[in-house]
């Protein structure tokens, strides 16, 4: 399994990023994926899960209405549309498999600032 996070960067407050996490190693139209974060000293924390084929995506109430996930399962590849952005979205950010629990890939950092 692999999973390679990226699209991460410097935004402004209000602004907004889309993040892209590429997948090799598993069969990934079979698994649910996830998008998780960790802000500065704090743990990690669920961001958004989606289906394997799409159909359902469940946010955390922090960031609900402002993310968007979704996935292209023929580009092997979930994003995360992130819009209205805070500073408290500052965090690494990292895409998960239910196809490999407890895999981290290396993330992408977000820092939202002025």
């Amino acid at each position: 399994v692999q999973l390679v996070e990226s699209g991460g960067g410097l935004v402004q407050p209000g602004g907004s990023l889309r993040l892209s996490c590429a997948a090799s190693g598993f069969t990934f139209s079979s698994f649910r994926m996830s998008w998780y974060r960790q802000r500065p000293g704090k743990e990690r924390e669920l961001v958004a899960t989606i289906t394997s084929t799409g159909g359902m995506t469940i946010y955390a109430d922090s960031v609900k209405g402002r993310f968007a996930m979704s996935r292209d399962n023929a580009k092997k590849t979930v994003y995360l549309r992130m819009d209205s952005l805070k500073p408290e979205d500052t965090a690494v950010y990292y895409c998960t498999t239910a196809a490999a629990p407890g895999y981290w890939g290396q993330g992408t950092q977000v820092t939202v600032s002025s």
